[in-house]
């Protein structure tokens, strides 16, 4: 017949500690929850969808004569579009920055970046002063 040997294993974390760690995560799960029904607008400063100030945004959409109104909605989509947008430049910019061996983005990474993708044409010449 085969025995069999016990041997015993050191735990790696305590009941408690596992606990502790198992009710933080569930309260993270829930406050996601929450920020996902309430949207944007009432999610709260820690866990922000946008990064850009949306008051700003706001005041830039109602300095064009073409806008009258401009819903919560509406601010938000631009807000993160405009994020979406900046962070796609900077990090096509920054390929050129890291080709020069620098880790600071220069002027000539943004009008390389710009002269080499062509989603970036309508830009040609805004850097221009």
């Amino acid at each position: 017949m085969a025995s069999t040997v016990a041997v015993p294993v050191a735990p790696t974390e305590s009941d408690s500690e596992r606990c502790e760690g198992e009710e933080e995560l569930r309260g993270n799960e829930a406050e996601e929850e929450i920020n996902q029904q309430t949207g944007p607008i009432a999610a709260p400063s820690q866990n922000r969808l946008v990064k850009l100030p949306l008051s700003r945004i706001k005041a830039m959409m109602k300095a064009d004569p073409d806008v009258s109104l401009a819903s919560q909605e509406s601010v938000f989509i631009i807000a993160k579009a405009t994020e979406l947008f900046v962070e796609m430049i900077a990090k096509d910019a920054l390929v050129y920055a890291q080709q020069g061996k620098r880790k600071t983005l220069q002027r000539k990474d943004l009008d390389n970046a710009i002269e080499a993708v062509d989603e970036f044409a309508f830009l040609e010449g805004t850097l221009d002063a």
